[in-house]
C-alpha cells in the first residue's frame, strides 16, 4: 500500500502538522527537523496527495500556455522555457495551440478547459487591438506578443522596434547599404512584422538611406519555405542588395539557403541577419547572425508574474508592461565591420 502522511510522521518522529509544513515548504521548520522528514519521505517513497491539497487551497497547481504554432521553432522554444520555469516553481503547464486563428483565440479565452488551471499565459496572433476587450477575464492572465497593447492587462514582450533598428544599424555599420527585408506583412502596423519593419526603416532614415520598396519582400507565414519563396521572388525580379534582414530566424534561414543555391556567397556577397536567436541559428552553415530578443527572460518573467497574480491578486498590484532587453548575436552570416 502507498505510504501515508501518518507513516511519514511516525517514521520521522514528528507530528502530522510538521510533515505538512515540510511538504508545503514553510520556512519556520528547523533544518534538522526538515532533514528528518525529507529522509522519511524518501525512505517510504511517499507522494503527496496533490488533489486533496489543491481542493483545500482552491488551486489546481497548473497553468495554461497558449501559443499560435508549435511547428515554429520560436514558439516551441518559448514553451520549453515556460515549462522549465514553471517546474522550478512546482507548477505544471498545459499547452494549447491556436494556429494563430482569431476565432480560436477568442474561444480559448472563454473555454471551460481553463478551469483546470489557475491562470493563462497567452500569446495572441490572430486577435488585434480591436479585440482588447476580450482580455477582461476573471482569472489571472499574462499577455505575450505584439498584437494587442492594453494597460489593463499584464504584458511581457520584446523591444521589437528598438531591436530591429539595431539589427539594421549593425548591417549599415558593416558597410551594407542595400538591405532587403524578408517577411513584411502588407499594411501591418501593430504586430511583430509591422514593428520590426518600422525599426528597420528608422535605421535607414537615421543613416540617410532612402528606403527602396523593391527591397521589401512580403510573406504571410514566417516559415522557412516562406523565406525561401520571398528570396526567389527578389532574385527573379532582379533586385540588387548586399544584405538581408529576415524578420525572424526561420525566414532568414530559408532565404540564406536560396542565396547559396543561386551561387551567392554569404556573407561575402550578401550578409544575412535574423531575429529570435533560435538554437538552430548557431548551427546553420554559415551560422546565423541574429537578434537575441530575450526569449528566456520573457518566459521566466511571464511565469513569475502569473504566479504572483495567482498567489495574491491584491499584493500583485496594478498590471505591468515588462520589456525584455536584447542583443545582437554576432556569427558568420553577417560579421561586424
Amino acid at each position: 500500500m502507498a505510504a501515508t502522511l501518518h507513516d511519514v510522521a511516525r517514521l520521522a518522529g514528528v507530528s502530522i502538522k510538521t510533515v505538512s509544513n515540510v511538504i508545503n515548504d514553510y520556512p519556520h521548520v528547523r533544518p534538522a527537523t526538515r532533514e528528518k522528514v525529507q529522509a522519511a519521505i524518501g525512505e517510504l517513497g511517499y507522494t503527496p496527495n496533490l488533489t486533496a491539497r489543491n481542493l483545500r487551497s482552491g488551486r489546481t497547481g497548473a497553468i495554461a500556455l497558449a501559443v499560435p504554432d508549435l511547428a515554429l521553432s520560436y514558439f516551441a522554444e518559448l514553451a520549453a522555457h515556460v515549462i522549465a520555469e514553471a517546474e522550478r516553481a512546482g507548477v505544471v503547464v498545459l499547452v494549447e495551440q491556436t494556429d494563430g486563428d482569431r476565432d480560436r483565440e477568442l474561444e480559448l479565452l472563454q473555454s471551460p478547459r481553463l478551469k483546470l488551471t489557475d491562470g493563462l499565459i497567452f500569446s495572441a496572433l490572430g486577435m488585434g487591438q480591436e479585440d482588447a476587450a476580450a482580455l477582461a477575464v476573471d482569472y489571472p492572465l499574462v499577455l505575450l506578443g505584439e498584437r494587442i497593447f492594453d494597460p489593463s492587462v499584464d504584458h511581457v514582450t520584446m523591444r521589437n522596434v528598438d531591436a530591429a533598428r539595431a539589427a539594421t544599424e549593425y548591417l549599415i555599420a558593416s558597410g551594407r547599404r542595400r538591405i532587403a527585408v524578408v517577411g513584411a506583412h502588407e499594411g501591418e502596423v501593430i504586430g511583430s512584422a509591422g514593428l520590426r519593419l518600422r525599426g528597420h526603416l528608422e535605421a535607414l532614415e537615421g543613416a540617410g538611406i532612402r528606403p527602396d520598396p523593391q527591397l521589401i519582400a512580403h510573406t504571410t507565414l514566417w516559415h522557412r519555405a516562406n523565406g525561401a519563396n520571398a528570396m526567389r521572388e527578389l532574385l527573379d525580379r532582379g533586385a540588387e542588395f548586399d544584405a538581408v534582414f529576415g524578420l525572424n530566424d526561420t525566414l532568414a534561414l530559408g532565404a540564406m539557403r536560396v542565396l547559396q543555391v543561386a551561387g551567392i556567397r554569404v556573407p561575402e556577397d550578401v550578409a544575412v541577419i535574423g531575429f529570435d536567436d533560435l538554437d538552430e541559428a548557431e548551427y546553420s552553415i554559415p551560422s546565423l547572425t541574429t537578434v537575441d530578443p530575450g526569449q528566456k527572460w520573457i518566459a521566466a518573467a511571464a511565469v513569475r508574474r502569473l504566479l504572483q497574480k495567482i498567489a495574491d491578486p491584491i499584493a500583485a498590484g496594478a498590471p505591468q508592461l515588462q520589456l525584455a532587453d536584447f542583443r545582437i548575436a554576432q556569427r558568420e552570416s553577417a560579421p561586424a565591420a
